[in-house]
């Protein structure tokens, strides 16, 4: 989930009053934990309009009745996330933070496998919209283990709120664009060129990917994710308040491993919102680590 209510599109046709757009951010809030600034509200209308017109509707009263109503409110749910999300993502984003991944933490935990025995890697992109960076995840593995890939047994479990999204995922194709970031050699290595501006994936690099629909509201959900020595989790705790932000950070505490590593957006901080990860600085980026004993921020 990479960015919220981006600027394309129409202007609204539809007005929402202030008492509507505070049942409406309090609605969205409760269903994925995603809090709207006041200043969402024009942004909420130029999104909605034209479904709230698909309905019927002419106020947004109607359509947040709706929506707490019956089996159709229920459905139509998964229409509204799919409207106050969108996905504007790519492969190889934010180098510096990968290049932490590859030289910091990716080392480090192939050299205890390598010294255990127990070559295993276990990594969730949780908010890993329409699938490039669970895919780049699987690139970098691919391109650092080499020769010794087939000894290590590796898991990638990827999800997002997006049902439209992560069925783009699964599909693996893609546009020049959002291989913009992305090296040519790359490209020609992990890539099949369909026509001069579309690109699929390869089977090697779908094979350790795992899709999957998840709110991160939902503990119930989070805890049956596979545990993992890595969390990738980048522009998305930006949209939360405190209060979510501290929940589903202790989501991520539960799911990571003893001296677990988590990556968020190079626009977010846990300063003052968890003790529970300690920063370490890495040129032009920074990685969090899990602490052995939980604490709390008041």
């Amino acid at each position: 989930m990479a960015q919220l209510f981006s600027q394309r599109g129409f202007s609204g046709s539809i007005k929402i009053t202030p008492d509507e757009f505070s049942r409406f951010k309090e609605l969205v809030y409760n269903l994925a934990g995603i809090f709207l600034q006041d200043n969402r509200a024009f942004m909420v209308e130029n999104r909605f309009s034209h479904r709230l017109t698909e309905l019927g509707f002419k106020t947004y009263t109607e359509y947040i009745n709706f929506l707490k109503n019956g089996v159709k409110g229920k459905a139509e749910e998964i229409n509204m996330l799919e409207l106050i999300t969108t996905n504007e993502t790519s492969f190889f984003r934010d180098g510096p933070q990968l290049d932490a991944f590859r030289n910091y933490t990716l080392k480090e935990l192939i050299d205890i496998g390598n010294k255990t025995g127990r070559r295993e890697l276990r990594i969730w992109s949780a908010g890993c919209s329409s699938g490039e960076e669970p895919y780049t995840l699987s690139i970098i593995l691919h391109e650092t283990l080499k020769n010794d890939f087939n000894k290590w047994r590796i898991r990638i479990t990827a999800n997002d709120i997006s049902t439209n999204v992560l069925n783009l995922a699964k599909r693996g194709v893609y546009t020049k664009y959002a291989l913009r970031a992305t090296p040519q050699n790359i490209i020609s290595k992990y890539f099949k060129q369909l026509d001069d501006n579309v690109f699929e994936v390869k089977p090697e690099v779908k094979k350790l990917v795992s899709f999957g629909k998840i709110n991160l509201n939902d503990e119930r959900a989070v805890r049956v994710i596979p545990r993992s020595q890595v969390v990738f989790c980048r522009n998305v705790i930006i949209y939360f308040d405190r209060e979510m932000k501290k929940k589903v950070l202790n989501g991520f505490y539960s799911n990571l491993l003893d001296d677990g590593h988590l990556y968020v957006g190079h626009s977010e901080s846990l300063h003052l919102i968890t003790k529970d990860f300690r920063a370490k600085q890495h040129r032009g980026a920074i990685s969090y680590r899990k602490v052995q004993a939980q604490t709390t921020i008041p």
